[in-house]
């Protein structure tokens, strides 16, 4: 790997700073380029532990039912910190992944993986911070799922991906219910009832005239 590729990988983590430059010249040390809508299937066995240069990956599960749930998003300069667990444990991976728009990721051996974790310790640190942070949103996301009600947990996503600015939101029912691990039915419910209240307008494949001060006045009040 060149010096301009080092340095672009360090930038994004710089958990890999005090990496000498001899060590990148590992044959199998590669960036690739995926394409969106690649998938990598729970049970699957890690040959690389791959870092996020640059795109957006979704990791989730799959109920009995066959149901799918987002449990996290990985971006510039993280990890899936499920992926790292299956590797250092040499298990099968316990979710899965999908690349929702094209994603560029540095690809480390397993083997190095492993003696650079023993070796460095901030990328020892950055691994373990990473695996702590993410155990706290997926518990809160299952608590979420568990006690709080769906139409707070949509307001919620709603706040998210628009602002006072941009107060629409281009989305199905269906990826709503994926994200927020439920059936389209009930969020097809829970969004005709916030435009009965004239909250919203739903249009095809969009959410539009998204009354975000009225969301957060009424998820301050717990108002649900």
């Amino acid at each position: 790997m060149d010096l301009n590729r080092i340095q672009f990988v360090t930038d994004a983590f710089p958990c890999f700073s005090l990496v000498p430059e001899a060590a990148w010249r590992h044959p199998d040390i590669t960036v690739e380029r995926f394409s969106p809508q690649l998938t990598m299937q729970q049970g699957h066995l890690f040959a690389h532990a791959a870092f996020v240069l640059s795109g957006k990956v979704r990791i989730y599960i799959i109920s009995e039912s066959g149901r799918e749930v987002t449990l996290y998003r990985v971006q510039r300069g993280g990890v899936c910190v499920l992926m790292m667990a299956s590797i250092l444990g040499e298990t099968g991976y316990e979710a899965s992944a999908q690349l929702e728009e094209e994603t560029e990721l540095l690809l480390l051996p397993v083997d190095v993986f492993k003696e650079w974790m023993d070796r460095y310790k901030d990328l020892r640190q950055f691994i373990y911070r990473n695996m702590i942070n993410r155990m706290v949103s997926v518990t809160s996301l299952v608590e979420d799922i568990a006690f709080k009600p769906i139409n707070a947990r949509i307001a919620e996503l709603l706040l998210q991906r628009t602002t006072d600015s941009r107060n629409h939101l281009t989305i199905t029912h269906e990826a709503i219910a994926i994200e927020l691990g439920t059936v389209r039915e009930v969020i097809s419910r829970s969004l005709k009832e916030f435009e009965k209240a004239g909250w919203l307008q739903l249009g095809r494949g969009r959410i539009a005239a998204i009354h975000r001060d009225v969301l957060q006045e009424r998820l301050f009040l717990g108002e649900w």
